[in-house]
């Protein structure tokens, strides 16, 4: 009889945790908070609307980040340049702390891609 019960047991031991493993995701997913941002609400510049714009161009932020390491600029593309060219000056130091000179190197890079951007703000 000892057997018997333990057999019994070990099944409703995995039956109880298997269960638990199916239903506890489905839960925990519809109780999550909303995304919020990784920043302080009162943190002085809004970085995730800084690189918006380049985020969403395709393959400028990758450009970008070629650039910044190779120093050289002709892998940016015009599209890329066009984004780069709205963002407001004050996110730069934010956006590029280690290498302050890249901002402006490439907005004036831009400035010959792309005739009508500005080549400071």
């Amino acid at each position: 009889m000892g057997n018997n019960s333990r057999a019994i047991f070990s099944l409703f031991l995995v039956v109880a945790i298997c269960a638990a493993i199916l239903i506890t995701p489905g839960i925990a997913h519809d109780d999550q908070p909303p995304p919020r941002s990784q920043f302080p609400p009162d943190f002085p510049i809004d970085l995730e609307k800084c690189w918006s714009s380049l985020f969403n161009t395709q393959g400028c932020v990758f450009e970008l980040l070629k650039s910044v390491f190779s120093g050289q600029f002709g892998n940016v593309g015009v599209a890329c340049c066009k984004a780069f060219s709205t963002i407001d000056a004050n996110c730069w130091p934010h956006m590029f702390p280690l290498n302050p000179f890249f901002p402006p190197l490439l907005k004036d890079n831009c400035a010959h891609i792309v005739p009508n951007s500005p080549t400071h703000k």
